[in-house]
């Protein structure tokens, strides 16, 4: 959906949801030199989260580059973002990322635990700006716009889960339950969770009844499961080598 170059109701949540991921204290527990390796690992994982994002978009709203833009640059810049293509070319850029800069440590939890609070905020932008909106529905929390159609909230609905998923991770993090998973778990519950919820959303369809954005969350779901059961294995592999010195 094309959304105004500057609406200050959007745009703030929107930013104050990239500055609570930005500068967010998640790396404080690192020693200096693998802070400074997170951090270059971080600004490739914001190019490719801003270029997923929009890369999807426009593949979802607009079918690009089956249909070419009416506008070229002018759709790009107008066009919203996707959380679903930040998320899959962001966590591709960061696993690329890391050889390159000799990063070795497991996926920061304490991000993974502050980005769906992120989500959510901006999530409430969309909300307030009337984007990414619900199919016509009539009951008492639906929401009208100026089209006059009444709607699902699916912008709430989707900041809720967001606030769900981020107080969980918290809580996991605290008790260092599934250390190096949040991120992978937080790709597959999400990729199910929208995959499910775009059938009330406002999107065009591809194929039949299904978005482009589906094909996407199924991609995102088969990441979080390979990248899970990867870290997993890995995890399981410290522990034994950790308890052989023990046993012996």
């Amino acid at each position: 959906m094309t959304v105004p170059l500057f609406s200050i109701k959007y745009a703030l949540p929107v930013i104050a949801a990239i500055l609570l991921a930005l500068f967010f204290p998640v790396s404080a527990h690192m020693a200096a030199d693998d802070r400074r390796r997170y951090w270059r690992v971080q600004i490739a994982t914001l190019i490719g989260a801003g270029v997923g994002a929009k890369v999807v978009v426009l593949m979802g709203d607009r079918f690009w580059p089956v249909v070419p833009l009416a506008h070229g640059w002018i759709d790009v810049i107008q066009s919203g973002r996707s959380i679903v293509g930040g998320l899959i070319f962001g966590f591709i850029a960061a696993e690329l990322a890391k050889p390159v800069f000799g990063y070795t440590l497991p996926p920061n939890d304490r991000f993974a635990a502050v980005l769906p609070f992120s989500a959510a905020i901006g999530r409430v932008g969309c909300f307030l700006q009337g984007c990414c909106r619900g199919i016509e529905h009539h009951a008492v929390w639906s929401v009208t716009y100026s089209d006059g159609i009444p709607r699902y909230p699916v912008q709430l609905f989707e900041a809720a889960f967001h606030l769900a998923a981020g107080l969980t991770f918290v809580v996991l993090v605290k008790r260092r339950k599934l250390q190096g998973r949040l991120f992978a778990l937080y790709l597959i519950a999400y990729g199910i969770y929208r995959f499910l919820s775009e059938i009330i959303r406002e999107t065009p369809r591809v194929a039949g009844s299904w978005s482009v954005y589906q094909f996407f969350c199924i991609v995102m779901v088969l990441l979080g499961v390979v990248s899970f059961a990867l870290r997993k294995g890995q995890a399981d592999g410290t522990r034994r080598a950790a308890a052989a010195p023990a046993a012996a």
